[in-house]
């Protein structure tokens, strides 16, 4: 650090900090401004959520919020009027002694603890105890400059990582899409509940195996999103789980049908099961083909967008708690070749197209994790007086 420099606490650089009031339950509404046009924030958080009053005074000055709960630590210049809420920790800056931007760059690069087991949170004590650089204001407004330059750099960097990564998944997308829409001559259509024994009994198990007997667990944690390879991991005694648990074995297709996880795509096929049996949560649906079709050929058509998107509209049940219902499932058509040779070459074209996809995903999302890591790096040079210009940092 540079000899110019001091460490002092947040309290000592600050004029106050304090944290948001809580929001009375009689006044508490979905407004998002006052009767002056004043936005009313609440939380500070990405989600930026707005809602109701705060018991407290409106902040007229430019300052910086700090989530203490959820997102610990996210921070955010405020330079209009607003009230802050609960969640929210507001820190004012000594304008003699640190540049406002050059303040959230610091809270930026610090690493927040939290207090607290069953709700983590930070305190305003704990707040004032950080302690961040402070070197004369000119070397501050010098060190913003240089950082605003480099993460507009690394935001665009991102962006354009980000746009190759959502274009790698739609053409995949597209072309997944585009197989089931071009049917073939010999292609036939019926629904789901014909062409497969959907929620096959229990008894098959019972009859198979004794109840000491060993069978792969796979709670719903462990269904991967998109993932056709189900890796279960746990494993529980047969007479454990074929209670309230749902039965699958070998080569079934499971998908889940409650929210958020049928939105996000969790579905799999049931493979190297122990003793060929599993039982899993009572949210998944199980498809066990019939003999017409091949469970990847099912796996590649259940994976489908479109499909998520249509039982996305037709879901019910209460908030959180919603499902695609069983006789949607089962009225639901799906297309497929007579011949099991012509949907074994479909599975491979799309199995080759997915590994090829999937190496591209992994390059830019290894992209956007550097560049992560790169903005905590040039922080961390900037609060160790490493950082003389933009030149010092490479994107």
């Amino acid at each position: 650090m540079k000899q110019d420099w001091e460490i002092k606490k947040l309290s000592e650089v600050c004029d106050e900090i304090f944290a948001g009031g809580d929001v009375p339950k009689e006044s508490f509404s979905k407004v998002k401004t006052d009767k002056y046009n004043i936005p009313i924030f609440s939380n500070g958080e990405k989600d930026k959520g707005l809602y109701g009053y705060s018991n407290i005074s409106r902040v007229d000055k430019p300052c910086i919020t700090i989530s203490a709960r959820g997102t610990i630590g996210y921070s955010e210049i405020r330079t209009g009027k607003f009230y802050p809420v609960v969640r929210l920790i507001v820190v004012i800056p000594k304008v003699d002694v640190v540049n406002l931007y050059f303040l959230k760059y610091a809270i930026s690069s610090i690493e927040f603890s939290s207090s607290g087991t069953s709700i983590p949170q930070l305190t305003v004590p704990m707040v004032k105890e950080y302690e961040i650089p402070a070197p004369p204001l000119p070397e501050q407004k010098r060190i913003v400059d240089i950082l605003d330059e480099a993460f507009a750099a690394i935001a665009k960097a991102k962006v354009n990582a980000e746009q190759n990564l959502n274009n790698a998944k739609e053409l995949f997308e597209s072309y997944l899409q585009n197989v089931f829409e071009n049917k073939g001559e010999d292609w036939e259509e019926k629904t789901l509940g014909i062409i497969c024994e959907i929620k096959p009994q229990k008894k098959e198990a019972r009859d198979k195996l004794k109840g000491t007997e060993l069978v792969t667990f796979l709670p719903m944690e462990d269904l991967g999103v998109l993932n056709k390879e189900i890796i279960g991991v746990k494993q529980r005694q047969l007479k454990d789980v074929n209670g309230s648990y749902t039965y699958f074995a070998e080569n079934d297709v499971l998908l889940a049908k409650i929210t958020p996880c049928f939105e996000n795509g969790k579905i799999g096929i049931a493979r190297n099961l122990i003793n060929g049996v599993g039982f899993g949560s009572s949210e998944y649906i199980v498809f066990r083909s019939k003999g017409n079709i091949l469970p990847d050929y099912l796996y590649y058509f259940l994976s489908r967008n479109q499909f998520r998107d249509e039982g996305k509209k037709l879901m019910s049940g209460a908030v959180g708690h919603k499902r695609v219902s069983k006789d949607w499932i089962e009225n639901y058509i799906i297309p497929y070749p007579n011949s099991l040779d012509e949907q074994k070459t479909i599975i491979q074209k799309l199995e080759a197209l997915s590994t090829e996809t999937k190496k591209i995903e992994t390059i830019y999302q290894k992209k956007i994790e550097d560049l992560e890591e790169l903005k905590k790096s040039i922080l961390q040079k900037a609060f160790n007086g490493e950082l003389n210009s933009i030149k010092d940092i490479r994107i």
